[in-house]
Order: structure tokens, then C-alpha cells, then sequence
């Protein structure tokens, strides 16, 4: 018995780097997931597919690993980077994109994300789990977010 959570996110950002900068650094997966929080295995599969392997979260009696695998796909010329999931490898289905726009004196960015989680737990638990593992994923995102503005100079003040 499982509960399936699904989750959607959308971000936007202005930083101080240029596009060009910004566009190696996430096209980089190995780099980029160097700033994501929480991650205890980046593997590479080959083939621009990477199984990302989070670290174990939760409580003894229940200890959540969430682990997934994506296909990357950067194109140069259009300044995205897209990834699409790997069929039948671990516990979760992520795929999304980043879009870099060369705004001369800074890049805006923008985010998507979209994903499934199957978390082990009867579907009795639903009600509180889906909301405390969406909520999770949001933090995560926001701080891997916040560690690339960071790297990239700074957000552009509006």
C-alpha cells in the first residue's frame, strides 16, 4: 500500500550573472545538483540520465528515501535545459526544465518542476503526509534555488 503525492512547481528569478554562465552551470547536471540540498548519490547512468539518491529523511519507525532517475537534455542555442524521467527506477517520476533568457545586464531564469512520490505508507495517511512531503519538496527547491542565486551573484533587485 502506497500514497501517491504529486507536485508542481513553477519559480522565476533575475540574477546578476550572465546568461552564458548560468546556462553552464545548469546544463551541468553533476554541478547544479552540487547545490541542491539533501542529495547523498548523483549517479551517472550514461546517456545524459542521472539516478539522484536523497538522503534518508523521517523517523526510526518510518524512513523515507526519495530516489529517481532523469534524462537531461540542454540545448545551447535556446538556453533550456529539459529533463524527462527514467521509467522503473526508484520511487519518484521528476521531470521539468529551466529557461534562460539573456536580458544583456542580467538573466532571468525560470523553473518547472513537476513530480510523483510514492511514499510506502497505507492511504489512511494520506491527509497529512501528501501535504508535510509537498511542503518538504517546496523547501528544498527554495533553498537549491537560493544556493544558484547565490552562486550567480546575487538576485537582481526589481
Amino acid at each position: 500500500m502506497s500514497i501517491t503525492v504529486s507536485i508542481d512547481l513553477g519559480y522565476a528569478f533575475d540574477v546578476k550573472a550572465r546568461a552564458k554562465e548560468v546556462f553552464e552551470v545548469l546544463a551541468d547536471v553533476p554541478l547544479s545538483a552540487s547545490y541542491f540540498p539533501h542529495v547523498d548519490k548523483l549517479v551517472d547512468l550514461g546517456g545524459g540520465a542521472y539516478r539522484w539518491e536523497m538522503k534518508k529523511i523521517g523517523l526510526p519507525q518510518i524512513n523515507l528515501q526519495t530516489i529517481y532517475a532523469s534524462t537531461y537534455v540542454a540545448n545551447k542555442a535556446k538556453k533550456t535545459i529539459v529533463w524527462t524521467p527514467v521509467e522503473g527506477v526508484g520511487n519518484a517520476r521528476v521531470s521539468g526544465d529551466w529557461k534562460i533568457v539573456d536580458k544583456k545586464t542580467s538573466t532571468h531564469v525560470e523553473l518547472q518542476i513537476s513530480g510523483e512520490l510514492s511514499v510506502p505508507l497505507p492511504s489512511l495517511l494520506e491527509a497529512v503526509i501528501a501535504p508535510a512531503v509537498e511542503h518538504e519538496f517546496e523547501k528544498l527547491v527554495e533553498l537549491y534555488i537560493h544556493n544558484l542565486v547565490e552562486r550567480f551573484g546575487g538576485e537582481v533587485d526589481a
